[in-house]
């Protein structure tokens, strides 16, 4: 954590994202929910030149002394993992009596949080701070992006009884999104397009949960592209992104300075967000219109394209919503309502894609013992959009609109040339050469080995000796999608392979 302290301008009091200029003061030595890799959790977001700043809590107090007549004082929490929602409630409950009493309750909760057990993917954790019990899930690839909140442990007996967070790292999608649901399926279609898209917010927090509400919304598909949920001219791709010689990259902007709108009125995608209102009113949404009106400063607040959606807006999900609103339904049950729409319509945009994908994979019965895998096949579009007619998403949505339309642009726009289709390929392709890869080994392993043996020279069966070895290692670490039993054949297999060769090859092979 690092806290610090500085003279603000009045009005400026902020929850999220502070400047990059702002992390200035002492680092914890808090250590154990700051790097969790491998071991099956799932990856930040974030790829490329994306930089994301940390959660941070601040606090404005009159004070004559200071040139401005305002004092700030701010605490930052800096980690590499995405648990937003974990970080946002430890700094409501750390910041104000940090105001307070200043190092020696940042020392305290430090040395609470050097106690916490690692973060070991789906695990529940009790999390002690400042008399308070934070209960959280901490996210893996098994979990079904569905799934709901951790239920609490009926063996434990918590006094006082434990906080328990929905999720770590998911915001909360419907108060991000309330200004904006009768717009979500467009704004899907664009985060999907990988087109550009600046928000301009009245607060870092602001812009940031929308930025990172909009990244979210294509799961499971894994956003690739830039975005920057705090964004300012002191930012270094600040000339790239303003320039007018070049398109506008994909890259998702979150600003609070009007500035923004008259120096990005290139761009085609613009939404401006009110003041929020109370948690009870109805959301008032903001209005469709043209780019060609951002041309003053004060522009109201709207999502200003010249973009038509291809789906239609699906009228019955904003008044199930807006009900639930009306009835103080939980905000997260509106979220889980929220998440689902929005993941079944990017499952059934990727429904065709994993379809087409799955007819690249080499028939298993051209697999054989002896010879190297065949390889996968080639992705080619012209084949996939020929493909749509009999596997489209029209066959597993019963949402209308042209969506054979929305593949046929992604096809001429985006998409595919796009780092969401990119990292989405590279991953099946991934999963594709590691599934043959495995039924390689199996085919090798239900061949018989002595008979191969017999007029193969040494150096063709040392050879495979290192091959089934190094494809044991990467079995046993979870890299191949191999059976257990598959596994002991394969050591034994090694074992009679070795045992025929000479003794000074054994020793080489099994050095003691």
């Amino acid at each position: 954590m690092l806290a610090g302290e500085a003279p603000a301008q009045p009005g400026h009091s902020v929850r999220g994202p502070p400047p990059p200029q702002a992390a200035s003061g002492i680092l914890s030595s808090a250590s154990a929910f700051v790097s969790v890799e491998g071991r099956g959790a799932p990856g930040t977001r974030m790829t490329g030149t994306v930089t994301v700043g940390p959660p941070c809590l601040c606090r404005q107090v009159k004070d004559s002394s200071v040139k401005r007549g305002y004092f700030q004082k701010s605490l930052v929490l800096v980690s590499r993992l995405p648990f937003v929602r974990l970080f946002q409630a430890l700094l409501s409950l750390v910041a104000p009596e940090y105001f307070d009493k200043l190092a020696p309750c940042l020392e305290a909760v430090c040395d609470e949080i050097d106690q916490w057990p690692a973060p070991v993917p789906g695990q529940t954790l009790n999390l002690p701070v400042m008399g308070v019990i934070l209960q959280v899930h901490i996210p893996s690839r098994a979990d079904k992006p569905e799934s709901g909140p951790p239920k609490q442990c009926s063996h434990e007996n918590l006094l006082p009884a434990p906080v328990v967070l929905t999720s770590v790292h998911e915001l909360d999608l419907f108060r991000c999104f309330r200004p904006v649901l009768a717009h979500v399926q467009l704004l899907w279609e664009l985060m999907l397009l990988g087109e550009p898209l600046l928000v301009l917010a009245p607060s870092p927090a602001v812009s940031s949960e929308m930025v990172l509400a909009l990244t979210s919304c294509l799961q499971p598909l894994k956003f690739c592209c830039d975005y920057r949920p705090y964004f300012t001219v002191h930012d270094s791709e600040f000339k790239e992104f303003t320039t007018r010689t070049q398109a506008p990259p994909s890259v998702v902007l979150g600003v609070t300075n009007p500035f923004f709108i008259k120096t990005l009125q290139h761009w085609p995608h613009v939404l401006r967000i009110g003041e929020p209102k109370m948690p009870g009113d109805l959301p008032k949404q903001v209005k469709l219109k043209k780019p060609s009106r951002l041309k003053t400063l004060d522009t109201k607040p709207g999502l200003y394209t010249a973009y038509m959606t291809y789906l239609h807006r699906d009228k019955a999900l904003l008044r199930r919503l807006l009900k639930g609103l009306q009835k103080k339904r939980p905000s997260d049950v509106q979220t889980a309502v929220l998440r689902r729409h929005l993941l079944e319509l990017t499952q059934s945009f990727l429904s065709p894609l994993e379809h087409y994908m799955a007819s690249l994979m080499p028939l298993q019965k051209s697999i054989t013992p002896w010879k190297t895998p065949p390889q996968i096949h080639p992705f080619h579009q012209d084949d996939f959009l020929r493909s749509l007619e009999h596997s489209g998403p029209q066959l597993t949505c019963l949402l209308k609109g042209d969506r054979l339309g929305l593949y046929r642009w992604a096809d001429s726009r985006r998409f595919f040339k796009s780092p969401h289709f990119d990292g989405w390929y590279r991953q099946r392709h991934k999963e594709m050469a590691q599934k043959l890869e495995a039924l390689h080994l199996e085919a090798i392993c239900e061949a018989n080995i002595e008979i191969w043996m017999k007029d193969k020279s040494e150096v063709e069966v040392v050879d495979l000796v290192l091959k089934l070895r190094e494809r044991l290692v990467r079995a046993q670490g979870h890299q191949l999608p191999v059976k257990e039993a598959t596994l002991k054949r394969a050591r034994l297999y090694i074992e009679t392979v070795i045992g025929s060769l000479p003794k000074d090859l054994q020793v080489v092979l099994c050095p003691p």
